[in-house]
């Protein structure tokens, strides 16, 4: 069964995240949702997901994928974390798949794995974070990195 963690941090788009979760788990995918920080994590719009682990916890797991929620500023919080950006580098260099939602590409530019690569993010951060080769599609797969509007 493919393997999926879902890291929520705080200040995360809501919907997208719970999104995820739910659409990958009617699909029987396991997914491991990972807080960054112990506790609950409040979402943009106030929205709180209690994740299943700490991202410390399971650095050393295997994954098929990791997928980053947007929301502000839940992807600073991603492009920031020397944790997610070990996981993205890790994942990248294993081939495995790597997926961030609106604003969430800025960790993956951060982590250097959009460099040459055709790309789609939320439209303020194209122009606050330069990500070599971006395009404005809604959805774009470049693989193995996903990036969605």
């Amino acid at each position: 069964m493919p393997r999926v963690l879902v890291p929520p941090a705080s200040g995360l788009e809501d919907l997208e995240a719970v999104t995820i979760v739910d659409l990958l788990r009617r699909a029987d995918i396991e997914v491991v949702t990972a807080g960054l920080h112990p506790g609950l994590v409040e979402g943009s719009r106030k929205t709180r997901v209690q994740p299943d682990a700490l991202i410390d916890e399971l650095m050393e797991q295997e994954f098929d994928m990791i997928a980053l929620p947007g929301g502000i500023p839940g992807a600073e919080n991603f492009k920031n974390d020397a944790r997610i950006q070990s996981l993205l580098g890790r994942m990248a260099r294993a081939g495995r798949y790597t997926a961030a939602i609106c604003a969430a590409p800025i960790a993956l530019a951060q982590a250097g794995l959009l460099d040459g690569k055709r790309v789609t993010s939320f439209p303020h951060f194209l122009d606050r974070q330069p990500i070599p080769g971006r395009r404005r599609p809604r959805a774009l797969t470049a693989r193995p990195s996903l990036t969605m509007l």
